[in-house]
């Protein structure tokens, strides 16, 4: 396929592994607490923890509000947990223990981010081919700034954007028309590759933007998922070829 003048990249779960890994990094966690938990048992709170963390972010006011206050939300998702264990008899810890535990997963989830394999190479070569690349990522200023710089990506893109520092952000549209305004380029020559089916799909799609869903855990689709993306990749370098 011919390469398009621009291509705008999400960061977590596109470029970097970020959210992925998350149920074994809560395992782990909860692993470390378990002399912490009294009787209750260590897969109940898994379970706990991933419903409380599913009701928080599938919720889009509620998503664009918590994504700004991650580790807090971290907190509040434990909370939510225990609160529900406590409801159904179970004996649950003191808040603290919670509030430990959600800042044990914030440090493991942040100390095993990492690019894919492959990221790199892939945004060095585009670059060297002439492509017009942006970052378009949603969340708070600090923390995305933060792994731009410790992921070595600035010199990489010629447009950095962060919802945080813009004000503005994915599924919004001019998200994507802010973005493409910079670059110098219209949608009909521009591409959009990221993880999320609504934030780089649906939307870009709207806009007549050919939109790349990087599958690249390997899930494939959801079971009914109506999304048709333009194309499905697992590797980034598979853009190059």
């Amino acid at each position: 396929m011919k390469l398009p003048t621009a291509i705008l990249f999400d960061l977590d779960d596109t470029l970097l592994v970020a959210f992925g890994p998350s149920q074994s990094q809560w395992q782990r966690t909860i692993a470390s607490f378990a002399g912490r938990l009294g009787s209750i048992e260590a897969q109940a709170v898994a379970v706990a923890i991933t419903d409380a963390s599913t009701e928080l972010w599938a919720d889009p006011s509620r998503h664009k509000y918590w994504r700004h206050r991650i580790d807090q939300a971290r907190r509040k998702i434990v909370a939510d947990a225990f609160a529900t264990l406590a409801a159904s008899g179970h004996p649950i810890p003191a808040q603290a223990v919670g509030d430990a535990m959600a800042d044990a997963y914030n440090a493991l989830h942040d100390a095993e981010l990492a690019m894919f394999p492959d990221a790199h190479a892939t945004l060095d070569r585009l670059k060297e081919l002439g492509v017009k690349l942006a970052l378009i990522t949603n969340g708070a200023a600090e923390p995305q700034r933060a792994k731009v710089v410790r992921f070595a990506l600035e010199h990489r893109f010629d447009h950095i954007q962060i919802e945080g520092e813009h004000g503005f952000g994915k599924p919004e549209e001019r998200a994507y028309t802010h973005a493409m305004a910079v670059l110098g380029v219209h949608s009909h020559e521009t591409w959009m590759v990221g993880d999320n089916l609504e934030w780089e799909v649906v939307g870009p799609q709207r806009l007549g933007i050919h939109a790349i869903w990087h599958d690249g855990y390997g899930n494939g689709l959801p079971e009914g998922c109506t999304i048709k993306p333009d194309r499905i990749i697992r590797r980034l370098s598979e853009l190059l070829g």
